[in-house]
């Protein structure tokens, strides 16, 4: 439905909950989830919500990076030996609190964001910032599984200015490129358990089939901010199991002091749409676009 957390939450899901080791996660997180990312982005292929030429582009420079980022992996898994558990957690967490963050970023100033959004053109300049843009998020992803689809949406907004409508259609099918690139990786490396990874796509096929139905039909920001508040909890978690000493106060109090804050722009955001519902025009063409959904092109 928001085109994040499938990756981002599942590994975590599966070292804290699960006990799986960590390098055994990250690998059947990417093959499980490259299942559902296919699933997601075909629905949104056929929706006409993706940006094909940008999708491609930010290819060019992840696919290669997720690679070398599950050889980068291998490399620290025989030089650290007994260590590299807890090293890899360190940079998991590490991961997941600054994919959190980006995503709480875009829950509350998706507003502010959405004003500046429009149709883009692929020049020259655009295309660079494509490649870089999925070196970075497919290392960063073939290292720990995590950001294929926060980060990438984060720069979708950031540097390119996309339509709402086409944030997460783009962000899915191209994760869905990715991933394959990544899982293909691990599986060679042998870190995927199969037998993990089906019982997951059980529930997760449904889940997405019906998540990329109902994305241009139910506004999403309250729930990337739910989202954003367990991946850094998540990110925190992490850090208490490898010895860093997170005060359980702050464990405890963080997640309600941001409870609070996206209750604060929900209620903000809520007036003002009211105050707009109040100002505008009653019947005439003006009044159907007001009440039009969003996410439908035209009301329909």
């Amino acid at each position: 439905m928001t085109g994040i957390g499938g990756g981002s939450l599942m590994t975590p899901l599966l070292i804290l909950v699960f006990g799986v080791k960590a390098v055994t996660a990250i690998g059947t997180d990417l093959a499980y989830g490259a299942v559902t990312k296919t699933v997601g982005g075909w629905r949104h292929f056929r929706q006409g919500t993706v940006d094909f030429s940008l999708s491609l582009w930010i290819g060019l420079g992840s696919v290669p990076a997720a690679i070398g980022g599950v050889y980068v992996l291998d490399l620290l898994e025989r030089a650290h030996g007994e260590d590299f558990d807890g090293l890899l957690l360190t940079i998991l967490a590490i991961t997941l609190l600054f994919v959190g963050v980006m995503t709480l970023a875009r829950a509350l100033f998706a507003k502010t964001l959405r004003e500046q959004e429009g149709d883009i053109q692929m020049t020259r300049a655009n295309r660079v910032r494509a490649v870089v843009l999925g070196a970075i998020v497919g290392f960063v992803l073939g290292v720990t599984s995590a950001g294929s689809g926060a980060l990438i949406a984060v720069g979708l907004i950031l540097l390119f200015r996309l339509v709402p409508q086409r944030v997460v259609g783009t962000d899915i099918f191209h994760a869905a490129l990715l991933l394959w690139a990544a899982a293909a990786a691990h599986i060679v490396a042998g870190n995927v358990d199969f037998a993990l990874a089906a019982n997951i796509l059980v529930g997760s096929i449904p889940g997405v089939w019906l998540g990329s139905n109902l994305s241009i039909k139910v506004p999403t920001g309250a729930l990337r901010a739910t989202i954003a508040i367990v991946l850094i909890g998540a990110g925190l978690g992490l850090l208490t199991k490898v010895g860093v000493g997170v005060p359980g106060a702050a464990l405890a109090a963080f997640p309600v002091a941001v409870a609070a804050v996206i209750g604060y722009v929900l209620l903000r955001d809520r007036r003002r749409a009211e105050r707009g519902e109040a100002g505008a025009p009653r019947g005439g063409s003006a009044g159907r676009e007001a009440a039009a959904p969003a996410g439908s092109p035209g009301g329909d």
